[in-house]
């Protein structure tokens, strides 16, 4: 087919959509976030996104402003029938949603209307759905708030945010050369978001990984699954900031943070109801280990504390 698209998007999540569409369709252009200083040393270190169009040889461009004249004339220039949005981390202007023929599509991670917004996977897993997926959208000049023009489903299994991640990536690619080839048909017919069924979600940051041990079990084993690989869950042993990085509900009750058993499974600990069964878990400048080993180096015994780390 041969539709003009370009590509704006920048962690590894675009990845598989942008190869997706070089692969499917002429794609003029692509735009990301600016290089980035990272590590001890903070050399500037390009975005996935940037890093695989230049091994696919296509035009990128990394605008420090994604509102400047000099980014629509770029546009403007590659002459897009489609502009296609997988986390960019920017919001577009109306000069640009209005740009292409065919507007503009984004690629969200989440079954819209629910989950709008910057972390919609973490946000699936904590709120306990057992079903999530992908949405591409005709983007308006609203959150995630466009008609939904395609959605794929799949079923979440405990997985963590960074398992989820990866299965929607791939599940999104698809989506969107689905999405552009029934656009390009009029097979596609878009549909609204019913508002009333909206939610949102913030972007992360660190402090949301600390544990709480007032809350109950089922929810703390969620959030570890969702903290899962960043910033993950954290509690306090001692003066020490403890990432847990595996763990499950068990039935059972105990005093908040308080150890209540300790066996070849793992460090059982009381919260505000039941018991979460820390797994794996990962003390500073130590390697992620078995439960069981941290608790045998540690001697841990029954009765000691796990404090909050909130």
């Amino acid at each position: 087919m041969s539709l003009r698209v370009v590509f704006m998007g920048s962690p590894d999540f675009a990845v598989p959509t942008l190869r997706a569409l070089n692969d499917a369709f002429l794609v003029t252009g692509v735009v990301t976030q600016p290089d980035k200083p990272r590590g001890r040393g903070r050399k500037a270190v390009a975005t996935p996104v940037k890093r695989q169009s230049v091994v696919l040889g296509l035009h990128v461009a990394s605008p420090t402003d994604s509102a400047s004249e000099e980014l629509i004339a770029l546009l403007e220039g590659w002459a897009p029938d489609v502009i296609v949005v997988a986390a960019y981390g920017k919001i577009l202007r109306k000069r640009i949603l209005d740009l292409p023929k065919m507007g503009c599509v984004n690629l969200h991670a989440s079954l819209l209307p629910r989950h709008r917004g910057a972390s919609p996977i973490t946000a699936a897993i904590l709120a306990g759905d057992t079903r999530t997926g992908v949405c591409t959208i005709r983007m308006d000049e609203g959150m995630d708030t466009g008609d939904i023009l395609l959605s794929k489903e799949i079923a979440i299994q405990g997985d963590t945010a960074g398992e989820l991640h990866d299965r929607l990536m791939e599940l999104g690619a698809g989506a969107v050369v689905e999405t552009l080839e029934g656009m390009a048909d009029n097979t596609i017919k878009p549909q609204p978001q019913d508002r009333s069924a909206a939610t949102y979600c913030r972007p992360l940051s660190k402090e949301d990984g600390g544990i709480d041990w007032s809350l109950d079990a089922a929810y703390l084993s969620r959030l570890v699954r969702a903290m899962n690989p960043w910033p993950t869950a954290q509690c306090r042993l001692g003066d020490e900031v403890i990432k847990v990085w595996r763990a499950g509900p068990m039935d059972g009750s105990g005093v908040q943070g308080v150890i209540e058993a300790i066996d070849r499974n793992g460090i059982a600990v009381g919260t505000g109801e039941g018991l979460l069964l820390l797994r794996e878990v990962q003390a500073p400048g130590k390697r992620r280990m078995s439960a069981a080993e941290f608790a045998r180096g540690r001697r841990l015994q029954k009765g000691e504390r796990f404090t909050s780390a909130r």
